[in-house]
């Protein structure tokens, strides 16, 4: 099979380690807590809500956005089209970010570091196996057009 058609991962395996980043922030909380001061009782709640509510439209947003441009929403799918627009503008992983700030807003409304923790540890693992794969995909199949996007978008924030 050429590069063209390369599918970017194997499994769609992104959703499985932000779950286990969450199961596994859960578990350390539980068995390694943190302690955690704070002087203003609904400030971490009240920042977290607001970071899961941020968090959940870039997500809604960017699937919304690949269903109308007609490409693969699924990280294991081949892209049809190179996505540029809606939240694509402003980082070329939104989907990923959205997780990864969800995460954050977990651990304020739990108080448990672990999540932040663990949100970092998601970020490092997705760059170096599922990003880095799916941009040599794109970048086969998009070449300069994909290069250009690069270079105007970063890839996180």
């Amino acid at each position: 099979m050429n590069a063209y058609r390369a599918k970017p991962l194997t499994y769609p395996w992104p959703p499985l380690l932000y779950v286990a980043a969450v199961l596994g922030a859960v578990v350390l909380g539980r068995s390694a807590p943190i302690s955690v001061t704070h002087s203003h009782g609904w400030g971490p709640w009240l920042a977290g809500s607001v970071m899961i509510a941020v968090a959940v439209f870039l997500d809604i947003w960017a699937v919304k956005t690949l269903i109308e441009r007609r490409t693969a929403v699924l990280p294991h799918r081949c892209s049809s089209h190179l996505v540029t627009c809606g939240p694509f503008r402003f980082t070329r992983n939104p989907i990923y970010l959205g997780d990864t700030i969800a995460m954050v807003g977990l651990g304020l409304i739990t108080l448990n570091p672990w999540f932040i923790i663990m949100a970092s540890a998601a970020v490092a693992v997705m760059t170096l196996f599922a990003v880095r794969n799916e941009e040599l995909h794109l970048l086969s199949r998009f070449g300069f057009e994909f290069e250009r996007y690069c270079r105007a978008t970063s890839r996180w924030i």
